[in-house]
């Protein structure tokens, strides 16, 4: 069995191999730039469900992902919630307002037991007018957050809620997936509630349409894992 692909970031977009480019927004620091931004935030960690922060709290800086898994979401005035991500190892939360101005617009919470580097602000500001390569880094992670939100606009205003479903199995697959064949496991690491908050959906619907995917043969499911079984015949 290979490996698709390593555990990284996941929201609706049409352009899978694109998903976790984010992750990399710091890349081409310098080694000492790096250790120099790693020493200047305060470690964090955050436990399963625990929130990070929320809608209409003060920006106070950003949060770079270490380990774990950290959702971003958004509650509308009814009580309805959508997810617009999950951020992985590398990317980090908390923006656009990364020099600590304005209110959170979505929230954030922990998906698992997760650690994080909180930078300031004030200190990231400092950072980077003192380092040009600092400032080149966080606006590649910015660009990458952009097309990301983009990515999930023009999905929910142009696909119906059929073609996000089959569009995130086939992310799923990406990020989440192992070969076994010309088939894709998927272990079920996300429940259809959470599914359903990605794609804009109800629990019901989802287990509904992906009872109905299992029995035209496309997938198989078990109580650990989604199968799919014929790849290709998913719309997205």
């Amino acid at each position: 069995m290979d490996e698709v692909n390593a555990d990284g970031a996941i929201y609706l977009s049409e352009y899978v191999l694109e998903i976790n480019e984010g992750a990399g927004f710091l890349d081409r620091l310098p080694e000492d730039l790096l250790t120099k931004l790693i020493t200047s935030g305060s470690p964090r960690s955050l436990a399963r469900g625990e929130g990070l922060f929320f809608q209409g709290d003060s920006h106070s800086g950003i949060w770079v992902v270490t380990e774990g898994r950290v959702r971003t979401f958004y509650v509308g005035p009814t009580g309805r919630e959508i997810t617009l991500a999950y951020w992985t190892q590398g990317h980090f939360v908390g923006g656009p307002e990364v020099f600590g101005r304005g209110q959170h617009i979505w929230s954030a919470d922990a998906m698992a037991d997760s650690r994080l580097m909180f930078i300031s602000g004030d200190t990231l500001l400092r950072l980077v007018r003192e380092h040009h390569e600092i400032a080149i880094g966080i606006i590649d992670g910015l660009v990458a957050k952009g097309k990301c939100y983009s990515a999930l606009i023009q999905m929910l205003g142009t696909r119906s809620v059929s073609e996000r479903l089959e569009q995130l199995l086939l992310i799923l697959a990406n990020t989440r997936g192992r070969r076994v064949g010309d088939r894709v496991v998927i272990d079920r690491s996300i429940t259809y509630e959470q599914m359903a908050a990605i794609v804009g959906a109800t629990r019901q619907w989802v287990t509904m349409t992906l009872d109905k995917l299992s029995k035209n043969g496309v997938i198989n499911i078990s109580r650990t894992q989604i199968e799919i079984v014929h790849p290709e015949d998913l719309s997205g």
